[in-house]
């Protein structure tokens, strides 16, 4: 179960940490249907993660051999899964000082209501590429882990409960004192606008080069 736990940190930091749903759920914070629609997001975001790695929670057990130990398949997935992301990092890092455009739904977040913004925070959480390979790993890490299924709950529980976090908390303090976060969300806001594309790469790669290693470990 530790081991299960150790290998699930970093891949839940890098769903924590991903800037575009921190932005969005900071952008929904500080407009004109603040209450409803960032609870929605929030409750969207959560909701995305479970469901995807749960989804792969179930492939990593099939995965499991009749030992107790991760078989090939899910050895392959985590090198499969490391290796995309690899690429997907090394492009990031390419294009960090690049501008990009702001999305078109980002745009109309005053206008959301609380339906559409869980929609988004579902697409983002579970059908977002990067987001979506992280919880991909993340099942089939706890599903090929040779777990009983109470520690599986545990384990899912504690990957959404810290991914979910940097969306979660926000939303749940500006419940508490919206006025004395506005001026702290927008500077966060800008900040990860500037660094967002550098932190995330790096992160992004170290996460590749440990499922990479653990894909490798699994097969050799």
């Amino acid at each position: 179960m530790g081991t299960v736990l150790g290998d699930l940190l970093p891949l839940a930091i890098g769903v924590a940490v991903s800037p575009i749903p921190i932005i969005a759920a900071i952008l929904m914070l500080l407009g004109k249907h603040a209450g409803s629609t960032s609870i929605g997001f929030a409750a969207g975001w959560i909701g995305g993660i479970i469901i995807a790695t749960t989804i792969f929670v179930l492939v990593g057990s099939a995965a499991t051999g009749s030992d107790d130990e991760p078989s090939a398949t899910s050895s392959w997935i985590k090198l499969a899964i490391g290796v995309l992301l690899l690429l997907v990092g090394i492009r990031q890092w390419r294009t960090r000082g690049a501008e990009h455009a702001t999305p078109k739904w980002m745009t109309a977040i005053d206008g959301m209501t609380a339906g559409k913004a869980l929609g988004v925070g579902f697409a983002l959480a579970a059908i977002n590429p990067k987001n979506l390979l992280m919880c991909i790993a993340a099942g089939v890490t706890i599903g090929g882990g040779a777990v009983d299924s109470g520690q599986t709950i545990v384990a899912v529980a504690v990957f959404v409960i810290l991914g979910s976090s940097t969306v979660a908390l926000p939303v749940i303090a500006y419940q508490v004192a919206a006025q004395r976060l506005s001026a702290p969300l927008a500077s966060l806001k800008e900040w990860l606008e500037t660094n967002n594309a550098a932190v995330m790469s790096v992160l992004i790669l170290v996460i590749s080069v440990v499922l990479i290693g653990k894909g490798m470990g699994g097969l050799f």
